[in-house]
């Protein structure tokens, strides 16, 4: 099915679908489907979701950027850069007097307001709607759980924190994540299903669409600024993000290469003009990844915690404990002396995170970092971790035991920088909370590999 309109043109009105349905004007036929990425909506995340909302059919689809404190706007501006910056490199004015884009990317807030949908946007909207809908139905991309699960145990509702008196029903789900076990079975043809292992999900979605011959091989309109090419830029991005431009091969699979393959042959479809410069692929991930590593200079410690950030309830198994553990994972893509020195000391650095993981009631939070370093950029990844006495600290001796060897945990010292030792005597004030810190020796293994392990490890206490 070819793409009939502009991503901004869908974008729009996706977001006037949705407020048609919150309005009560659409029948249960037009009702949209909303496409939900993961809470850590960074740019696998959001971009699945707003590809695979541009194909599918034939409900309207509205992708939901899945942000419970961020209205699209210029925070979002501030705190996903990188998302602006592909917006910015996939849609660029073709001509002098469009004005789509504000003057640069920086400027783009009221672009991002009159296009987007995030999570905190639609709670605002449902208390403007005394009488707005309490179900929706939605595929979930980049996960395949919702957190809340419907209190009849219905398998395939449930909700999300920020809206709690709307219940999803999930029709379909496209991720590259463990199965959480939630989904109900997944029959209907119009709808997709597809967990398995992939370095992007967005590699995923888009071999999906061509599989339900919704993004078709074929190419009908070679203008540069095609719809079709706008979106096949727009995916090719976090593909070459989460497989770093494909030199991390631990991470690529046959379901990116063939993603690329496909994603390619869009962009430099059709008769190219003289003039125009050919798509260049490293710089275009360049530019993309250059954005993303300066964009947590943008951000205060706690916005860096909760920036990708994932958060799992447990229970563990022995009938002697009945408590449900929460344990919550922050990734950043810098050290953690680094992190040490925006905060102004590693006590302060670590009472922030002691900070963090009270108000989200967590017994365990981890902070995994991924950086390179020196004159051949290395690549490094540290783990930290507080847990509460108790349960909490249990759980973190049951990993270290379990998973200690397999990630090749070894003892912590700085990496990168000379500053930042001190964090590996200092503690936060906190007396009932217990620190760990390494060096994490196989790189390989990212949050995907290591959330199963604490999990695994709390339920099995």
């Amino acid at each position: 099915m070819p793409v009939e309109h502009s991503l901004f043109q869908f974008l729009a009105k996706a977001l006037q679908t949705h407020h048609r349905f919150l309005a009560g004007r659409l029948s249960r036929a037009e009702a949209p489907i909303y496409v939900i990425g993961n809470p850590s909506a960074d740019l696998d995340s959001i971009i699945s979701a707003i590809v695979y909302a541009s194909f599918a059919h034939p409900r309207p689809h509205v992708p939901l950027i899945n942000l419970p404190s961020v209205p699209a706007g210029p925070e979002l501006r501030r705190l996903r850069p990188e998302f602006v910056k592909t917006l910015w490199l996939a849609t660029p004015p073709p001509a002098p007097d469009d004005q789509t884009w504000a003057d640069t990317p920086e400027s783009a807030g009221p672009l991002l307001h009159d296009h987007l949908l995030t999570v905190a946007d639609f709670a605002s909207h449902l208390e403007q709607t005394p009488n707005h809908p309490l179900s929706a139905d939605a595929v979930l991309v980049d996960w395949n759980a919702l957190p809340i699960r419907s209190p009849s145990h219905a398998r395939g509702q449930g909700s999300l924190p920020a809206l709690p008196s709307l219940t999803f029903t999930v029709l379909g789900c496209i991720d590259h994540h463990i199965d959480e076990n939630f989904l109900a079975p997944i029959t209907d043809p119009d709808q997709p299903i597809l967990i398995q292992p992939s370095g992007s999900c967005t590699s995923l979605v888009v071999n999906m669409l061509d599989k339900m011959d919704r993004w078709r091989r074929t190419t009908t309109d070679p203008n540069p600024t095609s719809p079709e090419r706008q979106l096949a830029k727009l995916a090719m991005s976090p593909i070459l993000i989460d497989t770093s431009n494909f030199t991390a091969k631990e991470k690529v699979t046959d379901a990116d290469t063939l993603a690329y393959s496909f994603l390619r042959s869009k962009i430099n479809a059709g008769p190219h003009d003289d003039a125009e410069t050919p798509w260049d692929r490293n710089s275009f991930y360049e530019e993309i990844n250059t954005a993303k590593r300066n964009s947590l200079d943008l951000l205060t410690v706690e916005e860096v915690l909760d920036r990708d950030y994932k958060q799992w309830t447990e229970s563990p198994g022995s009938e002697s404990q009945k408590e449900e553990v929460e344990i919550g994972i922050c990734s950043m893509v810098r050290s953690s002396p680094w992190v040490v020195r925006k905060a102004g000391s590693p006590e302060s650095f670590l009472d922030t995170l002691a900070e963090f993981a009270n108000q989200k009631e967590l017994q365990i939070v981890m902070v995994m970092t991924a950086f390179t370093t020196g004159p051949e950029s290395q690549f490094h990844r540290e783990l930290l971790i507080l847990a509460k006495e108790g349960t909490g600290v249990r759980g973190v001796e049951a990993f270290i035991d379990r998973a200690g060897a397999e990630l090749g945990l070894e003892e912590w010292k700085v990496l990168e920088g000379e500053e930042g030792a001190e964090l590996r005597e200092a503690d936060c004030t906190d007396p009932t909370l217990r620190k760990w810190i390494w060096v994490q020796g196989d790189v390989t293994k990212s949050r995907k590999q290591v959330a199963p392990l604490i999990r695994e490890a709390v339920g099995a206490l």
